[in-house]
Parts: C-alpha cells; sequence; structure tokens
C-alpha cells in the first residue's frame, strides 16, 4: 500500500492525538498550526495542575456530557484508563486525586507535551508553525495564510481540530465558523462554557469579593443536575468557580430561555437543617458571629445570609438555617465567549459520518472542541478532545483502506 499523507489542522490535543493514531499506522503526516507553538490551550489549562481526565466509573463518566449517545463510541475507545496507558507509554507517570481526577505526576502539562511531541517527531510528524487557515477548496485542498504568502496543501485526507471560541488569543477563534458553513456544514451556535455568570452584589458584599466559597453544594432552579463538594468565588461581577462551571450548561440554558436563572447554594452541605437549627439555638447571650461561627459559616458565607435575610430575623434559627441550606442567587448574564473555558455548539452530529467525516466535503474530517458537545472541566474535556482525535483518525485509516 502507497503511504497516505494526512494533513492535521490545529496543534491542540485532538489534532496531535490524531497525528499520534496516524503516524503510529505509517502515515505521512503534516500539522498546520496559526499560532507559533503548538498546544498553547493545552499548556494554559495545565498551568495550575493538568487535570487530564477523571476515574469515575464510565457509565457515570458518559452523563457528564450533552451528547452522550454520540461520544459514548469516542470514549471507549480512548477513556480514563487508555489516557493513563498512552501517558505511561511516553514515560510520564500518573495519579488518581482524592476527588477521582487523574493528574500527571509532575502536575504541569509542559513535560507531557515535550515528551509527546518528541515522539511524533521521531515517527516523522511534520509541524508548520504561523500557518492560518483561510479555507477549503471543494477539492478538500487546504489555503493558509503563511509568512512566505499563500501556502495550498493536498491531502489524501484532512483532519480539521480548530478548537472552539474561547481563548482566541491562544488560537482556538472560531473563525471556521463561517468558512465550514459557506460549504453547506451545519453548525450550531458556539456558546460559552465553564464560565463565570453576572449576579448583583451589594455594597455590603463588595467588600467581600474574591473570597471562596468552600464544601458548598448547588443546582439551578427545580432542575435536577447538582453538584457537590465543590467551590465558587464572588467576583465584581458576579460567580465563578468549579461548581458554577459544573452548572454551565443548565444556568446558561435557563438565562436563554428566561432571562435569568436562579443559582441554589447549599452553604453547609455536610450539615442535615434539623442539626443546623440546634447548632444555631443558643440559650446564652452569645453575639451572632459567635453563634454563627460555631454552626459552621465561614464569613464570607455569613455575608451572604446577612445579605439576603433581614436583620430580624438574623436570630431565627429555623430561617437562618432555612436560608443556608436553599441560598438563592440570581443570575442575568454569561461572561463573554472569549472569557470562557471552553464553548459549546459547533459541528452538527447530523453534518457527518460516522467517523466525522463531513458529509459535504469527503475526506475531510472533524475532531475536538469543534464538535458539537458540551462538557463541565474535570478532565472531561480533554478526554472528549483527546477520544474524538482518535475516534477522527481511525475514521481517516477506516476511509482510506476501503
Amino acid at each position: 500500500m502507497n503511504q497516505k499523507h494526512i494533513v492535521i489542522i490545529g496543534a491542540g490535543p485532538a489534532g496531535l492525538m490524531a497525528a499520534d493514531i496516524l503516524s503510529a499506522a505509517g502515515m505521512s503526516v503534516d500539522i498546520y498550526e496559526s499560532k507559533p507553538s503548538v498546544g498553547r490551550k493545552f499548556l494554559m489549562a495545565g498551568k495550575g495542575g493538568l487535570n487530564i481526565t477523571h476515574n469515575e466509573p464510565i457509565d457515570d463518566f458518559i452523563l457528564r456530557y450533552d451528547q452522550q449517545a454520540w461520544l459514548k463510541p469516542m470514549i471507549d475507545s480512548f477513556d480514563a484508563t487508555r489516557i493513563r496507558a498512552w501517558m505511561k507509554s511516553l514515560g510520564v507517570d500518573s495519579f488518581v486525586g482524592t476527588s477521582g481526577r487523574v493528574f500527571p505526576t509532575e502536575m504541569k502539562a509542559a513535560p507531557l507535551l515535550r515528551r509527546w511531541l518528541s515522539s511524533l517527531k521521531k515517527r516523522g510528524v511534520r509541524v508548520h508553525c504561523r500557518h492560518y487557515l483561510q479555507g477549503i477548496t471543494d477539492e478538500g485542498s487546504s489555503r493558509f495564510a503563511s509568512s512566505d504568502g499563500e501556502v495550498v496543501v493536498s491531502a489524501d485526507a484532512t483532519i480539521l481540530a480548530l478548537g472552539g471560541g474561547s481563548w482566541a488569543s491562544l488560537g482556538s477563534d472560531g473563525a471556521w465558523i463561517n468558512m465550514l458553513a459557506s460549504k453547506g456544514v451545519e453548525i450550531n451556535p458556539l456558546l460559552p462554557s465553564n464560565c463565570g455568570f453576572k449576579a448583583a452584589w451589594s455594597e455590603f458584599i463588595k467588600s467581600h469579593l474574591g473570597k471562596p466559597l468552600k464544601n458548598i453544594s448547588g443546582w439551578v432552579g427545580n432542575r435536577e443536575e447538582s453538584v457537590s463538594s465543590s467551590e465558587a468565588v464572588l467576583t465584581t461581577y458576579g460567580i465563578e468557580g468549579g461548581l458554577v462551571y459544573a452548572l454551565s450548561r443548565p444556568l446558561r440554558e435557563e438565562v436563554m430561555a428566561h432571562g435569568t436563572a436562579i443559582l441554589y447554594l447549599d452553604l453547609l452541605p455536610y450539615i442535615a437543617e434539623v442539626e443546623l437549627i440546634s447548632r444555631l439555638t443558643s440559650s446564652s447571650k452569645q453575639s451572632t458571629d459567635n453563634i454563627w461561627r460555631k454552626a459552621g459559616l465561614e464569613t464570607v458565607k455569613g455575608a451572604l445570609i446577612r445579605e439576603l435575610l433581614p436583620k430580624n430575623q438574623w436570630s431565627d434559627p429555623i430561617a437562618v438555617a432555612a436560608c443556608i441550606k436553599r441560598f438563592p442567587i440570581t443570575i442575568t448574564e454569561m461572561q463573554p465567549i472569549d472569557e470562557a473555558i471552553s464553548t459549546a455548539g459547533g459541528v452538527k452530529r447530523e453534518a457527518l459520518t460516522e467517523d466525522l467525516m463531513l458529509k459535504v466535503l469527503p475526506n475531510v474530517f472533524c475532531a475536538g472542541e469543534m464538535l458539537d458537545w458540551d462538557a463541565p472541566t474535570g478532565g472531561y474535556l480533554l478526554t472528549a478532545s483527546f477520544a474524538s482525535g482518535v475516534f477522527a483518525a481511525n475514521g481517516v485509516l477506516k476511509t482510506l483502506r476501503l
């Protein structure tokens, strides 16, 4: 069999993983990247510790996604166990944290990326940075703007791994949308995900901005989705943090449908309401601050109670306990898309074959965050990006070998 030439556009997790699979299968692979270096968003994601995947059972894992039926075959083919084995093959050990999140032992993304790129280079993968995609011809050739002028590249197959629309400075600018839409590709609009949300705070709360709300749980309106054992941070514009990111999909849907959403917090989820009432009931003449502190309310949580309850109810254990267990925050808007960690929306499932090839552009495949799926942080974003890259690469191999 003649060696096939594959072009991959986008050098993030999905694109690099596709290159890994294809080069291992003996394909000739060229990666084109718009930025001066590869994996920029990957490196940024790992700046505080690279949470690469999650160790929970696959049946629970897949429930974190909105497109569960579509993504399950992809993730089954490259799940957390396979991701850890792949890291191990590069000489990178990993460990499972107490929350089930998986990290490389060194924590950072840079050592893993260096070993990964070295492995790809040894297999002959060529990387071309500062090549910005301008369009794809009906025949499947790719046009790039580069320092040398326009470059047109033909290939036996092309994989687009162009990212979503968040963090444009790192390469995910969503510019591909108009390009593919003009070819008749069906695309759902990109929306911010894993983002902060706007809420109005009084002058009283402003002195507590930037302080974390730790060990809280939350849910949105009357929806069943809930998040426990997480944290959030009050900000000048509203609220952000792990709990908010995990609930960004239902929050976004409520805001888009109704103009506002109610985020409910249980400020002390590890204490039953009956127990709280008992703790808040004092027979001695203690100050409210002291009673609340002994009940478990830290400073910022106490400030929120004062924000909501009238002063004449601060000494009412039943009213305070009810407020603690169901604290409402009115959400009015999402933060801008470029301030989001990721995006929802993208190339629709209906626009692709089962192998992730665009129906209107034969031998052009899509992978990664540019596909129409959404997931919270916690290793789920990276897992689906890796897995879709593997799946698209296998789709290429299957198609070219028919």
